[in-house]
């Protein structure tokens, strides 16, 4: 069995561009706010991820979202251009800090998280901006967006009868997975 194909193509995959179109230097750090080492050291992981911090200098979301209050996608756009583009050596992630209950219910400003859990609500929260304004996205479209052609993917499961051997495959999308390595 194959997947069902998207209805519609939210972020064509020839647009995204795996290596830097700009020469990087280091970009500024990050100042630790409280207990925010594990949102730190996501938020690096995401600037330096090349195809993501590509699309987000480009401005390309902000210029088309009208979402109202909390965006992650602009909240991030406004990230990665201010650590890459300012002359600072150090900035202060205010923006992502102060908005963190929309990320995560589970986090607070002051009390230390995990790094893991922070990513995936981060990818989440990218996701969700990046689907907003599109109603009615069939589920194979909503895996088309910018954030799940660069960190998604798929499971495939096959259940095999005992019987008659006939084999049966489902696929479910995923932004992350947890890997136990020993």
């Amino acid at each position: 069995e194959r997947m069902a194909l998207p209805q519609r193509i939210l972020f064509s995959p020839e647009e995204i561009c795996m290596d830097w179109q700009q020469r990087q230097r280091p970009g500024a750090g990050l100042c630790n706010l409280g207990s925010t080492c594990y949102i730190n050291v996501i938020l690096q992981c995401l600037t330096y991820t090349p195809p993501l911090a590509n699309y987000l200098l480009s401005c390309d979301h902000s210029q088309l979202c009208h979402q109202q209050g909390f965006c992650m996608m602009c909240i991030m756009e406004a990230h990665v251009r201010k650590v890459l583009c300012s002359s600072a050596n150090v900035i202060w992630p205010r923006a992502v800090v102060r908005d963190l209950k929309f990320i995560g219910e589970e986090f607070e400003p002051d009390t230390a998280g995990d790094a893991y859990e922070f990513l995936c609500c981060a990818l989440e929260a990218m996701q969700r901006a990046c689907l907003t304004g599109s109603s009615n996205v069939d589920i194979s479209s909503q895996t088309t967006t910018i954030i799940h052609q660069i960190f998604g993917g798929f499971l495939k499961s096959r259940v095999t009868c005992l019987s008659c051997q006939a084999a049966s495959d489902s696929y479910k999308a995923f932004l992350h997975v947890l890997l136990d390595i020993k």
